[in-house]
């Protein structure tokens, strides 16, 4: 290489001023860029173009544009040769570039040029130490720009060197190490990737450049340790996995299954079939226990296809011995042992989930079938398990049926023990505990055991000792709804119990001891209408009449309105049909009670049937006053009714005449459109008694209620009765009343 920078002797004509101006100013960058630019747009040779490159450079070596143009010249001068076949032409190319760096070295434009130059070249080492000592001199915040291509020659080199290259990168990015892990796996050292990807998943607070959740990475972790076990010695596999069971709770059965696996391809049959029973005993969803299960089933059946297949390959060369046979028996046995498990396994599921399933315990009950021990065994667990506040279903129902298991199987002393237990639970609720009583005395009764039966009923509708005991305290105080107070205390308040020991006194006990618990029920206001109806109808059928009305008097004093009415209209018609007219001043004052503060809603079925009493047993002007105080006690709803009723009565009674009184006061009680009806029935009665000015009046009364145009017919009506009974005045009146109306009437 040239390095002269002396003026040629001969200089040609067109370079002669270029030559005289750098004579004068030979260190103006400007000038020799000029000069260069003429240079290459004439026809000089190649060779000329470097030699005054050369010169330039002679005079400003620290200059970035001219070693920057001058590199790209003579690269390009080197486009498609070959760097073996002319390596001096790329040795003295890369000096080219040695000299540029010894001034520009802070340049990382021409640190990457030569480097892409270098990965050009079969100089890996001179690369590579190249790549290091541009990371040298350029300061960090450029790094990046040389990583980007250093990885990639490193990813060429060969795989120790792109280890050794992220290793360092991986200081600068940290970020990048699953760069680093899949290279790792991809040049086969799975041992390090894992170690690397255990750091990784530990770290919760590295973010994947990809995207990955802190859950797939774990998934890449379980597949490189499984699918490469054998290569895998730095880590412990198995306390990994287990450490990932107990944080990702919802993927639980594919990691047992993972680590099953991992001790299948180690060959330690036996250790995975543990890991598969410490699975399908210890998951909780039926998910889980479904993936491993599967996964279970299908390795006993990969192994017995396995040992049959050894045994037919031992039976044709003549070696098979009875051990092979036992031990085909023996994993025979366990498969269908592991499939007749799975009900039982799948119920322990759920109840690992929820151990108050009071439904899943009854469904293990009934998986042991005929196997008594178990029976009693799961009964005695369950009830044990649950919490009796926190049922899911009826903890009731599952102490009836432990019971109902002794009675069946002829253990009455047993099934009654049982039964002692269950009352002395604090249910969640009241009706819970009221279950358990009543069917326990309905299994007395199913043994004929009627005395046992009250004894039990009696027993549990008992006040509790420490309220009875206590003059301070009432049992009417005692609130049924009250959670604080335990549902033993609150039980005797229960209707539920009362009514079913009210049911088998009926049955089975004598009138006296049945009323005495009907009116233990009064006595604690725990009674409901249905009770005081029963009470009385019972007392009817016993001939007890009186005590009978005394219930039902009890009981409307108790409820009061509106319940009182119901019982009224049960009551009275059943006094009056025992006693009829034989009692008519009590029968009087039984009505008078139950008309004195009635509500509206509901007088009207009293007062007709108090009105028919009269009718009947009575006078007739009795009733028609009873009627009469009627029309202005009902609802406004029924007072049309009741006044239309009331004139059919007297009518009846006493002549059409006597309606008359009658329509008037209820023209002056009724609302408008009750009055139209009456007005027209009042003027029907009095034409047809042959008062047609009377019935005019209440006509030209009544015209003030009727819009001509929405209630047509009314004047309709009138202009009959006065063509057929009035005169040419009369007609007029009733044309002028009509216009005046029609006034009134908005549009």
């Amino acid at each position: 290489m040239s390095t002269t920078l002396e003026t040629p002797h001969k200089v040609n004509p067109y370079d002669q001023p270029y030559e005289q101006e750098l004579a004068r100013y030979p260190f103006s960058l400007r000038t020799w860029l000029r000069y260069i630019d003429h240079k290459q747009n004439g026809v000089s040779n190649p060779d000329e173009v470097c030699q005054l490159y050369d010169r330039a450079l002679a005079q400003l070596p620290g200059s970035y544009k001219l070693w920057k143009q001058y590199l790209d010249v003579r690269r390009q001068r080197l486009q498609g040769i070959h760097p073996l076949t002319h390596q001096d032409r790329y040795q003295e190319m890369n000096q080219y570039y040695e000299r540029a760096l010894v001034l520009l070295n802070k340049m990382p434009r021409i640190w990457l040029d030569y480097l892409q130059f270098l990965t050009t070249q079969p100089m890996i080492t001179q690369t590579r130490r190249t790549f290091d000592r541009a990371l040298r001199a350029l300061p960090v915040t450029q790094h990046t720009r040389i990583w980007d291509l250093y990885l990639e020659f490193s990813q060429a080199a060969g795989p120790e060197t792109a280890i050794r290259v992220l290793r360092r990168y991986l200081k600068l990015e940290p970020q990048h190490v699953e760069h680093y892990i899949d290279l790792l796996v991809k040049i086969d050292h799975y041992d390090e990737a894992a170690i690397k990807l255990v750091s990784v998943v530990n770290d919760h607070d590295f973010k994947s450049i990809r995207g990955k959740s802190n859950y797939q990475l774990w998934q890449d972790l379980c597949d490189l340790v499984v699918d490469h076990c054998d290569a895998i010695h730095s880590i412990n596999v198995e306390s990994i996995l287990r450490s990932g069971i107990q944080r990702f709770t919802d993927q639980v059965g594919l990691l047992y299954c993972r680590l099953a696996m991992y001790w299948i391809k180690m060959g330690q049959l036996e250790k995975a079939r543990d890991i598969f029973e410490e699975g399908i005993t210890t998951v909780s969803t039926v998910r889980d226990f479904t993936a491993i299960f599967d996964a279970y089933a299908e390795f006993e059946e990969e192994m017995i296809t396995t040992k049959m297949e050894m045994a037919a390959e031992r039976e044709e060369a003549g070696t098979k011995s009875m051990v092979d046979d036992m031990e085909l028996d023996l994993r025979l046995a366990r498969f269908e042992r592991l499939m007749d498990r799975r009900a039982f396994l799948v119920n322990e599921v759920l109840l690992r989930q929820n151990p108050n399933n009071v439904a899943e315990w009854e469904k293990r009950v009934a998986l042991w079938g005929d196997q008594h021990d178990k029976v009693v065994e799961t009964y005695t667990q369950a009830l044990q398990t649950i919490n009796p506040k926190k049922p899911h279903g009826k903890l009731q129902s599952l102490w009836s049926s432990f019971a109902r298991f002794y009675e069946d199987n002829g253990d009455l002393a047993a099934a009654r023990a049982i039964f002692e237990k269950a009352v002395k639970v604090n249910f969640r609720a009241v009706t819970d505990l009221a279950d358990v009583w009543c069917e326990y005395a309905e299994m007395e009764t199913r043994h004929d055991e009627f005395d046992r039966a009250l004894q039990v009923m009696a027993h549990a509708t008992a006040v509790p000792r420490h309220i009875s005991s206590n003059t301070n305290k009432n049992p009417l105080l005692v609130n049924y709804h009250d959670e604080s107070l335990p549902v033993q205390q609150r039980v005797f308040k229960s209707l539920q119990l009362w009514s079913f020991y009210i049911d088998l006194e009926e049955s089975v006990g004598t009138v006296q001891s049945t009323k005495d618990v009907y009116n233990k029920v009064m006595e604690l206001r725990i009674a409901n209408p249905q009770v005081v109806v029963n009470y009385a109808t019972f007392l009817e059928e016993h001939q007890y009449f009186e005590e009978a009305f005394k219930v039902y008097e009890r009981g409307i004093d108790l409820f009061g309105w509106p319940i009182a009415f119901e019982l009224w209209n049960i009551y009275l018609p059943r006094f009056m049909d025992r006693y009829g007219g034989t009692k008519l001043e009590r029968a009087r004052d039984l009505f008078e009670q139950a008309i004195d503060n009635c509500p509206p809603k509901y007088a009207k079925a009293i007062y007709l049937m108090y009105g028919k009493l009269e009718e009947e047993h009575g006078l007739a002007r009795h009733a028609m006053r009873i009627y009469d105080r009627a029309t202005s006690a009902v609802d406004d709803k029924d007072r049309l009714e009741m006044f239309e009723f009331y004139v059919a009565k007297a009518t009846a009674s006493f002549g059409i005449v006597s309606a008359r009184e009658i329509y008037e006061k209820a023209i002056e009680a009724l609302p408008d459109k009750d009055v139209r009806v009456i007005c027209m029935k009042y003027a029907a009665l009095e034409r047809k008694l042959g008062e047609i000015d009377r019935c005019r009046a209440i006509y030209g009364f009544a015209a003030q209620f009727f819009d001509p145009k929405r209630l047509p017919d009314f004047w309709q009506t009138w202009h009959d009765f006065e063509v057929q009974h009035g005169n040419e005045d009369t007609f007029k009146e009733m044309l002028r009343i009509k216009r005046s109306v029609q006034a009134q009437f908005p549009l």
